[in-house]
């Protein structure tokens, strides 16, 4: 009966000491839950993360291969840039040089035409003294009529007796015994001897560019000096510097050809070879390491002389120094 009554007693004991198995269940469960939502949550996040690197990995790649393909283009296109300029530099340069040649040889024809007009002078003035003899010579009877000084005569229609024949004396004045043909006249004008016997200026010059053309430096330059030295207020002398200064500029004398071009610069301001010198007095100061000098001179030029083929050259070259920076 005693151990009847005590086994209630026991268990109601018992379940006051023992915790609630379901209630600690149940929220394992949802510890449980919540961890692996919760792990969901971060696997989606590293997939959506992993996806948008992998986007951003594509987008520099691309953008990586746009700039080599931009470098490419850009290096091919300063190539042909570089390649038109070296191109058309050329080219002005030749026809800088076929516009030099013309320019020398207007000069030559020039100096020809003038020596063809000097000498129709003398034989016109000579022929006026003649027919002045031959109007002192014709007989009283002939009909004619005094002329005045200085006017022509007119045509005489009556028949010519020819005077006797003269021969000059050694004072010019005509003495019998030689043809009036070959009599001199007193009046005719004296030559005009030449300082120190030097050549005229057109051949001199004319032998000089020759030699030039020739490669013949060293006998060019000894005459292109001759030419400044016996006229050296002539228009061919400003060219005879120029000539003098290429010689120099051709053997990398560069100092001293820039003398020579700033000679053509400042003694010979009207002269056809100012805007080369410009031009080649810029090159030589450029290639002498004054690369500000130099571009100073090319732009004075293309100021001065706009849209020749000496400013195009200039403008060329100022691109290809802007291009080697």
């Amino acid at each position: 009966m005693k151990l009847t009554r005590l086994a209630p007693v026991a268990l109601l004991t018992c379940s006051l000491f023992v915790p609630p198995a379901f209630a600690v269940n149940k929220d394992m469960v949802q510890l449980q839950t919540q961890v692996q939502a919760l792990q969901d949550a971060v696997a989606r996040l590293q997939q959506a993360n992993d996806e948008r690197m992998g986007v951003l990995r594509d987008l520099v790649q691309q953008t990586a291969d746009s700039v080599n393909r931009m470098s490419v283009t850009v290096d091919g296109l300063h190539k042909q840039m570089t390649t038109s300029a070296e191109a058309q530099s050329g080219k002005s340069d030749q026809i800088n040089n076929q516009v030099q040649a013309l320019n020398d040889a207007l000069d030559e024809l020039k100096a020809r035409l003038g020596r063809i007009e000097k000498s129709l002078t003398d034989v016109q003035n000579q022929q006026q003294s003649i027919n002045a003899k031959l109007d002192n010579g014709v007989p009283s009877g002939g009909g004619n009529t005094a002329v005045p000084s200085g006017t022509n005569p007119a045509p005489d229609m009556t028949p010519y007796t020819p005077p006797a024949p003269v021969v000059p004396s050694r004072k010019g004045k005509p003495t019998a015994g030689t043809p009036m043909s070959q009599a001199q006249p007193s009046d005719a004008p004296a030559a005009q001897p030449v300082a120190d016997a030097a050549p005229p200026v057109a051949d001199l010059y004319q032998t000089a560019y020759g030699d030039y053309v020739a490669a013949k430096y060293a006998l060019a330059s000894a005459e292109f000096n001759r030419v400044i030295q016996y006229y050296p207020d002539n228009a061919l002398a400003g060219n005879a510097n120029f000539y003098l200064g290429e010689i120099d500029y051709r053997a990398g004398k560069f100092p001293t050809a820039i003398k020579f071009y700033d000679k053509v610069l400042e003694q010979y301001p009207g002269n056809n070879k100012i805007a080369l010198s410009h031009l080649h007095k810029g090159y030589a100061l450029i290639a002498t390491r004054q690369e500000a000098a130099g571009a100073r001179e090319l732009r004075a030029l293309i100021a001065r002389y706009p849209g020749t083929p000496e400013a195009n050259q200039a403008k060329a070259k100022l691109n290809g120094l802007k291009a080697s920076r």
